[in-house]
């Protein structure tokens, strides 16, 4: 029996094109990939990839919407001279534009008109709070379309989005929501939640390919960091020319990442495979300008190497009905 197939998609901003960059390729080797998929789980740019994915748009469309418009993703909103003492106060970017890039590529669908089912990580700021809870907290939000009385089926893939990627600093809140990765950067293990709440399966049945926005180069050397808060936000050493930004932030965002590998390698074994490669120079999430450095990494002899193990470990657990050779031959027949 085949197993139930769960694709995760990491958070990154626009190191989600290195993902899908990683996904045509594996795409282009096995065809039938993504239709074996039965579960697209996705935070922030990943939520992005997930819902065009499950929707029906291949791969080599989603990677042409990051190379059209990632530019026009991040417009600076300030003056020169007024950046600094603006982004202090206010989002670096605004969100109009990535929502009218979104409209233009889903329009009106909604998450009840995928056929796939769909996981997509967000943070509602501000919810009312069950019994036994304070009025008002603020808790992880997980937007899903199974059927039933917490479906959000009727909830439009841009504002899910828009709900999922709103990071902190770089854009505004949206309907009250921001970024999912505040809990989750990797829902891998959230995914993998669902699909065991939402079915009588067993976690022999499941089976987890989880796709990473690139590795930062990202470390603090320091063995005795006696830091206070300030420095825990803002650390700079002028004397060694090394600034650390908000290493607190990026350890918590990061560093959730590797928890949620960890524990699905933990409940799933062998049947959970995760798929990252090591960025050489540190790439942020609005960095639209290391886009040829992510397609370069992504093609490289090492990522190869790497993709080659992916596709061994894909068809040893049973992803495919058959190998893009099988598919065109047996395409081939039926037009004879």
């Amino acid at each position: 029996m085949k197993p139930t197939r769960i694709l995760s998609l990491d958070g990154g901003g626009i190191r989600g094109y290195l993902t899908i960059l990683l996904l045509e390729q594996l795409v282009e080797e096995r065809l039938t990939l993504l239709d074996e998929v039965h579960l697209f789980a996705g935070t922030s740019v990943g939520s992005i990839v997930a819902l065009a994915l499950a929707s029906g748009h291949s791969p080599t469309e989603v990677r042409g919407l990051f190379e059209r418009e990632g530019k026009h993703i991040f417009p600076d909103r300030f003056l020169p001279g007024r950046r600094d003492v603006g982004r202090a106060f206010m989002a670096k970017y605004d969100n109009k534009n990535l929502k009218h890039i979104l409209t233009n590529f889903f329009q009106d669908t909604k998450l009840k008109d995928i056929d796939k089912r769909v996981l997509i990580a967000s943070f509602d700021l501000c919810r009312k709070g069950k019994e036994g809870q304070p009025p008002e907290i603020w808790d992880a939000k997980f937007f899903h379309n199974y059927p039933g009385e917490t479906s959000d089926g009727c909830e439009s893939i841009v504002d899910v989005i828009l709900r999922s990627s709103a990071a902190p600093f770089y854009f505004p809140s949206y309907q009250g929501y921001v970024d999912g990765f505040v809990t989750a950067n990797n829902p891998s293990t959230c995914a993998l939640a669902k699909v065991l709440k939402a079915s009588d399966l067993s976690l022999r049945e499941i089976s987890m390919l989880s796709v990473g926005t690139g590795i930062n180069p990202r470390c603090i050397p320091d063995e005795d960091a006696d830091w206070g808060w300030a420095n825990w936000l803002f650390r700079f050493e002028p004397l060694h020319r090394r600034y650390y930004a908000l290493p607190l932030v990026y350890m918590m965002w990061e560093g959730s990442t590797g928890l949620a590998n960890y524990q699905c390698e933990q409940l799933l074994g062998g049947r959970f495979h995760r798929l990252d490669l090591a960025l050489p120079t540190l790439v942020d999430i609005d960095d639209v300008k290391k886009m040829k450095l992510l397609k370069k990494v992504a093609f490289s002899d090492k990522a190869q190497e790497i993709l080659a193990g992916t596709i061994d470990w894909l068809d040893s657990n049973s992803w495919l009905e058959c190998t893009s050779l099988e598919k065109v031959a047996a395409n081939g027949n039926k037009m004879s």
